[in-house]
């Protein structure tokens, strides 16, 4: 009896767990547009030199053709590292009782990988605003400034409050 109702657990609960992640990894909305960082559209508000737009098209490249690299024999890596991090949570959704310590140690794995991506992608965009001449990197404050403005605005007409 105790098998099936850990099968039954894991039918309900397998579904909900994929479904939330999925639906979080979801299409890009207006959200996106709301990120800080490098972003192509306001890079042409810059007026680059011919020069910039050279380095930061090699750059892109470069970069394009490093993350192939890394990810040519990813789908395997990814897979086994998928069917682990499903075991963990499957041996902690479905034990007798809950292990905040085991949580938390899956929760950090998950957490670390995120810090090294977001790292990644940071000295990525510092690359490429080194090209930047001073003028045009307080420019490009200023339309980020411009921009996380409009977002906030549209972020709480969605919530439901009145701005104006």
């Amino acid at each position: 009896m105790k098998m099936a109702k850990k099968l039954i657990l894991a039918s309900v609960v397998l579904p909900l767990v994929i479904s939330a992640g999925s639906a979080y990894a979801g299409g890009k909305d207006r959200h996106d547009e709301c990120r800080p960082g490098f972003d192509r559209s306001m890079m042409k508000e810059l007026n680059l030199t011919d020069e910039q737009k050279e380095q930061l098209k090699t750059l892109r490249k470069a970069n394009r053709d490093d993350m192939k690299g890394q990810h040519k024999d990813k789908p395997k890596q990814d897979e086994g590292m998928r069917e682990d991090r499903m075991k963990n949570m499957n041996e902690l959704l479905l034990a007798d009782s809950f292990d905040p310590a085991k949580a938390t140690e899956i929760a950090k794995k998950n957490a670390q990988k995120q810090i090294e991506r977001q790292v990644e992608m940071m000295s990525k965009q510092h690359e490429m605003f080194s090209i930047l001449t001073p003028a045009q990197k307080e420019q490009l404050i200023e339309l980020q400034q411009e921009r996380m403005e409009e977002c906030g605005d549209d972020m709480g007409h969605h919530k439901g409050k009145d701005r104006k």
